[in-house]
């Protein structure tokens, strides 16, 4: 059991990754900063996808940054948890995508 959540775009194409195992509540922040909570079914997600626009995407992306402290596009990856850097990744790819088609499709497993 784990956390496994994908961001897809128009195409179906995988473009983030973000995996967490059972016990790890980093998840959470994941989840909390897609304002996807209903999604987070304790050991895993539970297995529904939401399509998000870019506003959402963009409000997330802000988010993340604020909680990390860190205001720059390119963070300091040295300082950074395995978690944190995961997190952060997934979100920017999905607001690269979302820049060019509108809308990210992310599945929560």
């Amino acid at each position: 059991m784990g956390h496994d959540i994908y961001g897809f775009n128009k195409g179906g194409e995988e473009i983030a990754y973000a995996r967490f195992s059972m016990a790890n509540p980093n998840a959470l922040i994941l989840y909390n900063t897609l304002d996807a909570i209903k999604y987070y079914a304790g050991v895993s997600g539970t297995g529904e996808e939401e399509t998000f626009s870019l506003q959402q995407i963009e409000k997330s992306w802000k988010g993340i940054k604020a909680i990390m402290n860190n205001h720059s596009d390119k963070p300091d990856e040295k300082s950074m948890h395995w978690d944190e850097k995961q997190i952060y990744s997934f979100i920017q790819n999905c607001l690269l995508s979302a820049r060019k088609e509108g809308s990210i499709r992310i599945y929560f497993g």
